[in-house]
């Protein structure tokens, strides 16, 4: 195989080494990388000649089928093994492009115009019917290259574990360009790199119209977690990379910060293994920017041998390079907890208000502390199997911790109770799941979190007016009055992956994205995992949306996002905001894909696609008409009336 990804396939017999059956010169599609296995299959011509056909699985776990110098199929199984997922915006569609731009030749567009006249005129062919089908779609408004008014168009940007990215086009699904990363590829007797995560490098601002989005690559130079890191940066539009970097450390830990400099790089930390950071992009500005809030980089690790510690920076030890100090840490008594699953609030999640207002006119404040994470500790002994253990000898435990202090905000213990757990945090609450070996069933438990030092000044009328104590400023080193409501639920099936709808402005209603056993999604509005639902609400609960309590959640045929279809192997699952309110899009993955738009509370700021925008204009005209005549005749009863 030549580096122009040129295969020469020679099929000799074995025992005399020098008889030649069959030879060929094949080229591979780029970005094929090199050639792992070949399946070899022989067969006879009819003019008893041999031939053969060969299988290739290449370095980016693709699929070819090769027969007589030619590549009769391939297929991307790469997308079977995603490791993470991202989507990006498409570019602008700027003005004053030409057409032939836009539909990417002059040819084209004349091409597309002759299939439109012959249409028309009922003397197109077969062929020119189904040519026409595919310049219709190419050009379709669903499939455009460029970003729409809603935000419905996306690149959906996929980190396999072959090392290869992929972008999708959200509209058809199709490829939109891939890239075998260079700085991931296998070298000459060296163990080949690992990727590891995906991550959004800069965002360019929405009417930025000459740069694109870059994503970070971060992977390892070998197999285990204390091998030497690798940085590759990706150009998002293009699928090229633009540079990349191999470290001689391992990067045990990666945290993005909240800062931006001049090029709207998202400033990055990465954890090495003696617990230093290092600070990129390295370059003078964003020294400047991490100097001036330093102080205030707080991280925490979680130790598989049941201990969590938490870290501050502290000195600058080279360059881009600081020290850090130890602050706290919560050890786990191993021999009765071992830790089953953690979760964190998303980064980019937009709250709409810190108060919920109640039936009776009162106001709840949201404890909303992004610097917490909630722990669940499950007894070691049991097997994880469910009806391997016996229910005296399990438990779970789960714990909100504050990352900065260290302070264990709350701690509850569940009885007989076994993993696996899946749990997900967002806003002010927290679902967790988990199988109950007294019932015999799956049980989702939901805690909400509220802050009752801000009680004094819980009037609608105070909130409105602005005197309130909404916007004190928030410290961890203050002990919190939390109130804690929860309740719990059976549910009816296992769980493999949790997540939660994301809206532009966080004013949609929630949905709690819940990836079942047979590899299905559904969707379960959130309004079923309130923990303040009780057998008979009062009518001022019914009025705030309150249902009657029940002990298991419904499922209904219709909250199944994926409908019918099954995602074999689903692994995880991608929720972002539109740019409308009320949508949200939901991208899953296994060894299926799937993408969907949902709309928790209805299309309430959009119409819907068949909507009679014939029968507005109608409406409008008569109700002009109308007007105009009513006018007339009201002047002319006014002047008949003056005369009498």
């Amino acid at each position: 195989m030549d580096s122009d990804q040129t295969i020469l396939l020679r099929v000799i017999i074995t025992d005399g080494w020098k008889d030649e059956i069959a030879k060929d010169v094949i080229k591979l599609e780029p970005q094929r990388g090199l050639l792992q296995t070949i399946f070899l299959n022989s067969y006879t011509r009819t003019d008893k000649s041999h031939g053969f056909r060969a299988l290739v699985v290449a370095e980016d776990d693709s699929l070819s089928l090769l027969q007589q110098g030619e590549v009769v199929w391939s297929r991307e199984d790469g997308l079977a093994s995603i490791l993470d997922a991202r989507m990006a915006q498409l570019p602008l569609e700027r003005a004053g492009v030409s057409v032939a731009q836009v539909e990417h030749s002059l040819e084209e567009w004349l091409k597309g115009h002759v299939l439109r006249l012959k249409s028309t005129l009922m003397l197109a062919s077969a062929e020119d019917v189904v040519a026409l089908q595919a310049v219709r779609l190419k050009n379709a408004e669903k499939t455009k290259m460029t970003r729409d008014h809603n935000g419905f168009r996306k690149l959906i940007i996929l980190l396999t574990k072959s090392g290869k990215l992929f972008a999708l086009h959200s509209g058809d699904g199709h490829v939109v360009w891939s890239l075998l990363i260079p700085a991931l590829r296998s070298e000459h007797r060296t163990p080949k790199p690992e990727p590891v995560k995906l991550l959004p490098w800069r965002k360019p601002h929405q009417h930025a119209l000459d740069d694109s989005p870059v994503f970070l690559v971060v992977g390892r130079l070998g197999p285990g977690p204390n091998a030497p890191g690798v940085l590759s940066w990706v150009d998002a539009y293009s699928g090229r990379e633009l540079h990349s970097l191999k470290l001689t450390y391992p990067i045990k830990q990666v945290l993005p910060l909240p800062i931006l400099d001049s090029l709207e790089q998202r400033l990055h930390l990465f954890v090495d293994g003696e617990t230093n950071v290092h600070l990129f992009p390295n370059t003078a500005e964003s020294l400047s920017l991490f100097n001036n809030q330093s102080q205030n980089v707080y991280f925490y690790d979680v130790n598989k041998d049941g201990v969590i510690k938490g870290f501050r920076i502290t000195d600058h030890i080279e360059d881009f390079v600081f020290s850090t100090r130890l602050l706290w840490s919560v050890v786990f008594p191993s021999d009765s907890e071992a830790i089953a699953t953690t979760a964190t609030r998303n980064s980019d999640e937009v709250v709409h208000t810190q108060a919920k207002v109640l039936g009776d006119r009162n106001v709840l404040f949201k404890y909303l502390n992004k610097n917490i994470v909630f722990v669940t500790t499950v007894a070691p002994g049991p097997s994880s199997k469910v009806g391997l253990a016996a229910p005296e000898d399990s438990w779970l435990v789960a714990y909100l911790i504050d990352t900065i202090t260290g302070q264990v905000l709350h701690r509850v213990t569940h009885q007989d109770v076994q993993g696996p757990v899946h749990a997900v945090l967002s806003e002010n609450w927290v679902i967790y799941h988990y199988f109950n070996l007294r019932a015999h069933r799956y049980e989702l438990t939901v805690m909400e979190f509220y802050d009752n030092s801000r009680a004094e000044t819980k009037g609608v009328l105070q909130y409105i007016i602005g005197r309130h104590n909404a916007s004190a400023p928030f410290s961890s080193y203050t002990y919190p009055n939390i109130d804690v409501k929860s309740q719990s639920y059976f549910f009816t099936s296992s769980v493999k992956k949790m997540a939660v709808t994301m809206t532009a402005r966080g004013i949609t209603s929630r949905q709690l994205l819940i990836g079942t056993n047979c590899d299905q999604v559904l969707a379960l509005d959130k309004r079923f995992l309130d923990p303040r639902r009780s057998i008979n609400p009062t009518a001022m609960e019914r009025e705030e949306g309150i249902l009657p309590l029940t002990d298991g959640l419904p499922i209904y045929p219709q909250s199944y996002v994926t409908h019918s279809y099954r995602l074999e192997g689903l692994r995880g699952i991608l929720s972002v905001p539109a740019r409308l309110e009320s949508p949200s899009l939901v991208f899953a993955y296994g060894l299926d894909l799937f993408y969907t738009r949902l709309a928790p509370s209805r299309t309430y700021d959009s119409l819907t696609e068949d909507f009679s925008y014939a029968l507005l204009l109608i409406t409008m005209i008569v109700l002009v008409v109308a007007i105009g005549v009513s006018w007339v005749m009201s002047k002319r009863k006014e002047l008949a009336d003056k005369w009498k």
